[in-house]
Parts: structure tokens; C-alpha cells; sequence
């Protein structure tokens, strides 16, 4: 979906998601009219990247502008838009747009009562370097809270660098995001516990990691093609009671901070083997009692 030539955009904020973001508005069509960081070097990269006209000053990029994204830290969104607010940037029918998963449209109440219309577009993905941030999001579902005047431009917008919209009401904002985060940080935080566990065998990380991969992309995989329950293998979901105990002994005398998280796991796993149908109700809180007297 093209863009409208009269749609000019000023990033405000240069990191890996408005600097990407700006790249791949700009490819789409759209005119990035001027950005704006604190940082020179990231403005500099920032400006090669989208095409924006660079500006030291946020107020003075934003002023160029009818849509004006900030694209900054979620404790900066706030300041930021108060300060060009003040700076008489936004005009009434300006759009401004941040891009926090948690935060909601109340961060850019000083655009609001300077007459602008606001949104906040947030994209469901992870940023570990700007080409990678470049080559992820298009196909990336994209969490939309707007206002009306904002709705369509936003949808607009998502499909026309390849995204995938999906409107999220303001209030339910903090657990859209916490379920984002559980998928990507706390999925890095798993894996981590893994590494932890062969190292005390005497792997290295590197070879850890080269040992569970394929099993890790094989449940991905399967997890994609078969859902999450049918994906479920292992001992609690076979009621395995037997090799679980074996377990929970092992952590509680080689790796005892590791106890509560494989128990808490385990009870949720418990319930997903009842979905899967594999495990019966009566055997899966068999299991759950086991798991809380190793954590009592």
C-alpha cells in the first residue's frame, strides 16, 4: 500500500526501532521530513538511514512535520512531547505517535491539549542491532492504540512496510506487553538457565549451546506447525512421575537455585499436558503436589 506523498513524518529520537522504523517508511514512500537525537553520532546515522533532514533540537524537527513519531526510551516519551509542546511544534490536527508497548496515549497528553491526535504503535519484535531491526519487522505484528483520527493512518501505515496490525485496547497495554516480554526476554532467560545447567556438566557455552539447539528449533518448529499443546513432549506430559522426581532431586542437590523455576514451570507444563489430553486432571495435580513440596 503506497503512502501518501503529503504524509511527512519527523522522527524524534534515533535509536535501532526510529531509525529502522525510518528506513522503512522512507523505502515505503513516505517523506521523512526531519529527525532529531541527543546523540550526534546516532543523529548522523540516524539522517543516512531515513533521508531526514538532521535537527539538534526535537522541537525544531518536529515543527517540519504533520506526523511526528517519538521514538525514544518510554521514561523519555513524555518529557520529549511536553518540550515540543512548549516549543510550539504541534499544531492542532498534527498526529503524534510513540511506539512503547506498556505505555499508554496519557503520555502524550500535552499533544492532545495542544490539538494534536495520538496513537501508539508498537511493534511485536526484538532489536538486538539495526540490521536485524531492519530485516524483522516487516512481517512483525504491530500493537495499535489510537484515538479515531489516527486509526487508519496507522493501519496504513503497518501494511505499507509489510506489518501486520492488531489494535490493543489502552487499559489491557501492560499485559500485551508483558506477554511480548515473556516470549522474547524471558524465552532468553530460559535458554540461559540451560547453558547454565550443561556448563556444570563441563560444556563450555559454545558447545551448550551447539548441543540443544536443534532441540530447541525442532520445538519451535513444531510448536509453529502443531500448536502448543500438541508440541508438548516429555515427562509431565506423559505423567512420567518417576523421572520427574529424579529431577527435582537432581536440582535440589546440584543446582538448588534452579528449583523453584523448574517447579513453577513444571505446574504450568502440567496443565498443558492436560490440554494435550495425554495427562489426566487427576495425575497432573499428582504432579503440582510433588512440584509445591520441593518448593515449600
Amino acid at each position: 500500500m503506497s503512502a501518501s506523498i503529503k504524509d511527512t513524518i519527523a522522527i524524534l529520537g534515533l535509536g535501532k526501532v526510529g531509525t529502522a522504523m525510518g528506513f522503512l517508511l522512507k523505502s515505503a514512500g513516505y517523506r521523512i521530513i526531519a529527525v532529531a537525537s541527543r546523540s550526534e553520532s546516532s543523529l548522523k546515522e540516524g539522517a543516512a538511514y531515513t533521508g531526514g533532514t538532521p535537527c539538534p533540537d526535537f522541537a525544531e524537527a518536529a515543527a517540519q512535520a504533520e506526523y511526528i513519531m517519538i521514538t525514544t526510551s518510554d521514561d523519555a516519551i513524555a518529557p520529549v512531547c511536553e518540550s515540543i509542546a512548549k516549543g510550539g511544534a504541534i499544531h492542532p490536527g498534527d498526529r503524534v505517535i510513540h511506539m512503547s508497548g506498556a505505555g499508554g496515549l496519557d503520555l502524550l497528553n500535552a499533544a492532545r491539549n495542544a490539538g494534536a491526535h495520538v496513537a501508539s504503535i508498537h511493534p511485536l519484535q526484538s532489536f538486538p542491532d539495526m540490521e536485524g531491526a531492519i530485516r524483522n519487522i516487516p512481517g512483525s505484528t504491530f500493537g495499535i492504540t489510537a484515538e479515531d483520527e489516527v486509526k487508519d493512518w496507522a493501519v496504513r501505515m503497518v501494511r505499507s512496510i509489510s506489518g501486520v496490525p492488531f489494535f490493543v485496547p489502552e487499559k489491557d497495554k501492560p499485559l500485551y506487553h508483558a506477554a511480548a516480554c515473556i516470549a522474547s526476554n524471558y524465552l532468553t532467560t530460559l535458554i540461559r538457565a540451560v547453558e547454565d545447567i550443561y556448563e556444570t556438566l563441563g560444556m563450555s557455552r559454545d558447545e551448550a549451546v551447539r548441543s540443544f539447539w536443534p532441540l530447541v528449533m525442532g520445538t519451535l518448529k513444531n510448536i509453529e506447525t502443531k500448536g502448543t499443546a500438541q508440541a508438548l513432549t516429555g515427562p509431565i506430559a506423559r505423567g512420567d512421575i518417576g523421572t520427574l522426581r529424579k529431577h527435582l532431586e537432581a536440582f535440589q542437590a546440584k543446582m538448588p537455585s534452579l528449583l523453584e523455576f523448574y517447579c513453577l514451570l513444571g505446574t504450568h507444563t502440567a496443565d498443558l499436558g492436560v490440554s494435550k489430553k495425554t495427562l489426566s486432571p487427576a495425575d497432573a495435580e499428582e504432579i503440582k503436589k510433588i512440584l509445591r513440596r520441593y518448593t515449600s
